[in-house]
């Protein structure tokens, strides 16, 4: 059972030590037409505009 909770804790690990930051994307307002820069897709209302970017403000 020791040996069972090792590996998970160091597959857990091997599994954070590889991964990569979540991509930027611009979004635009369907309602306002302003842009928003965001990780995550705020919703229905808005529509993918432009991306991936690697940083939070949108910029190449």
């Amino acid at each position: 059972m020791r040996c069972l909770c090792a590996a998970l804790v160091i597959a857990a690990t091997c599994a954070v030590a590889v991964a990569a930051p979540a991509p930027w994307y611009k979004y635009q307002s369907l309602e306002t037409g302003r842009y928003l820069c965001s990780q995550v897709d705020p919703g229905p209302h808005y529509r993918r505009f432009a991306g991936p970017f690697g940083n939070a403000g949108c910029r190449r």
